[in-house]
């Protein structure tokens, strides 16, 4: 399920809630931004739908600014940033646990809200463009820097994702190719209860 909005249809306003948190609706700073949320699907490696029909691709508004920059350099080399997740409930983030409880590949869920629960990290990648695995790949081929198994063109393409979005200030996670760390999205927060619809 790609949502790719028309380049004039601004997206409706956020919940009340998420607005108090701070969070925004991705479209709102990267306009051209293809969704794919594979949560609100089955194709997830849940095997079920975890987000509910209509979520949105919400990021806290730190995000903004270093997001603009990405995809305007993506954008000069003819690039479309696709979104695999954003802000991510608490809920969400125990049944992940519950199904892959290895915090190499699936954060521990705590007292806290950081990273994705906090709508700090992004998990993106390039419409078009062979990285090498798909989204939430348990391999080795999907670390950040991986080689093997890796392909020349797919490493290049992987270090055209990294250097946009590091460029807009996010940290490489060495772990996931397509996850991104935002400012701050290491700190602990309180648990936000916000709808991602």
């Amino acid at each position: 399920m790609i949502d790719v909005p028309s380049a004039s249809a601004d997206p409706p306003p956020v919940s009340p809630q998420a607005a108090a948190a701070g969070l925004v609706d991705v479209r709102t700073v990267v306009p051209d931004a293809m969704i794919d949320l594979r949560y609100a699907t089955t194709d997830n490696f849940v095997g079920e739908q975890l987000y509910p029909t209509g979520a949105r691709c919400l990021v806290h508004e730190s995000l903004a600014p270093g997001l603009t920059v990405a995809a305007n350099q993506l954008r000069a080399q003819g690039h479309v940033m696709v979104f695999w997740d954003c802000y991510r409930p608490h809920d969400v983030q125990v049944r992940m646990f519950q199904e892959v409880p290895n915090p190499n590949w699936v954060a521990r869920p705590s007292d806290y809200a950081r990273s994705h629960e906090a709508g700090r990290s992004v998990d993106v990648t390039i419409a078009g463009l062979d990285m090498g695995t798909g989204f939430d790949d348990f391999t080795p081929r999907a670390l950040a820097y991986a080689t093997d198994g890796v392909t020349a063109a797919q490493q290049a393409n992987r270090a055209v994702l990294r250097s946009a979005m590091q460029a807009g200030g996010f940290a490489v996670y060495s772990g996931e190719w397509w996850h991104f760390d935002g400012p701050g999205a290491k700190d602990p927060r309180p648990i936000l209860d916000v709808p991602v619809t």
